[in-house]
């Protein structure tokens, strides 16, 4: 057994959500463990996952998708629908795979967020593993493919996977779960440093220009920015594809972490997700938000939110019209109210030490 646990992080790469409210858990994880080895598991570019977690071993290969979209906001169910089929057509070996993976790595710990092929492989490997997440894709799948005949089959191997986790951490707000191992703990969230000055002398604006940032969780999105109205005082980044314009950029332009630049606008437009709307509640930046009425997680999100900063329900072809200045006006004339503390960070990392020091004294 190494002096230094290594530990072993696995990311569904179904947007930048997951890797985004999982690294407070890993960064308090190293502040107490200071000399943790990370690998990342996960199909996310790895620039993105050095701005969250600095340095670590990538492992780009992941069979796990979560959901092929249409659009931030839409599920491709046939798509889906026909990648499950395929996982699943012979499973134990897809299982087997990974868990020659995980035994040639020898993690101490295995924390997945929240790829059930993962955790069913680190159990084979008879490595400690702890599932996380506001989500899990065996809920999801039985929401979205539950009434196509293949799916009970299917839905039984992901229930049995994600069963043999220790525990199951749900965040705070989370969706309904019907797993048998779930504990709860609160929000797990770290807030952006405010840097709205700088962000305008870097971008040539005024100290009175209003900042905007458009981001929907790193999945492209059919929202028209070449209808975006053009404001008088207001600025907008865009994590989205889209025309040139003076009154718009992409948000790397800001020159700051996408998490500060979040704590530093003046309205976020994006989707109902828990990596944005953990922030922003921590912030009190208001929210103009797309909603997702079939995706299970919405509806706990939407109603954590309106107790945490002002937020407005709206669509696409509004926030694309002339619309928009009413938007803002409603959504900036909503009380203020009291912003959220993040109580699951030592919530969380006080299980994973328990779960790894029992580990590393068996």
């Amino acid at each position: 057994m190494s002096i230094s646990p290594h530990l072993w992080l696995a990311l569904s790469p179904h947007g930048y959500g997951h890797a985004a409210m999982t690294a407070p858990l890993v960064a308090e994880l190293r502040r107490r463990r200071p000399g943790l080895r990370l690998t990342i598991q996960t199909a996310l570019p790895r620039s993105f996952l050095e701005t969250r977690y600095g340095s670590f071993e990538h492992v780009p290969h992941i069979p796990d998708i979560g959901f092929r979209m249409n659009s931030a906001v839409s599920v491709d169910v046939d798509s889906s629908a026909a990648f499950y089929r395929n996982l699943h057509a012979n499973f134990p070996a897809v299982v087997a795979a990974e868990t020659a993976r995980l035994q040639a790595a020898q993690p101490d710990l295995v924390l997945a967020n929240v790829p059930y092929v993962t955790i069913a492989a680190a159990a084979a490997a008879n490595i400690p593993v702890v599932a996380y997440s506001s989500i899990n894709w065996a809920d999801m799948v039985e929401n979205y493919l539950g009434s196509r005949p293949e799916c009970a089959a299917i839905l039984a191997e992901i229930r049995d996977s994600y069963a043999k986790a220790q525990v199951f951490l749900r965040a705070t707000p989370a969706q309904p779960m019907t797993l048998p191992n779930v504990r709860d703990i609160g929000l797990v969230s770290r807030k952006g440093a405010v840097r709205g000055g700088e962000i305008r002398e870097r971008l040539g604006l005024g100290q009175g220009d209003r900042l905007g940032l458009i981001a929907f969780g790193g999945i492209d999105h059919r929202l028209p920015l070449d209808r975006w109205p053009q404001l008088d005082g207001w600025f907008w980044l865009s994590s989205l594809d889209h025309t040139p314009r003076p009154d718009m950029a992409p948000w790397q332009a800001a020159g700051v972490p996408f998490a500060d630049l979040l704590a530093s606008v003046n309205v976020v437009v994006t989707k109902p997700g828990y990596g944005t709307f953990s922030e922003v509640g921590l912030s009190g930046v208001p929210v103009l938000y797309e909603p997702r009425p079939d995706w299970p997680e919405s509806q706990p999100l939407e109603k954590w939110l309106s107790r945490h900063t002002r937020c407005l329900s709206t669509t696409a072809s509004e926030l694309a019209s002339d619309k928009l200045p009413l938007l803002l006006q409603t959504l900036f004339s909503q009380v203020v109210p009291d912003v959220a503390v993040a109580t699951g960070i030592d919530e969380g990392v006080d299980v994973l030490e328990a779960v790894l020091d029992a580990y590393i004294r068996s």
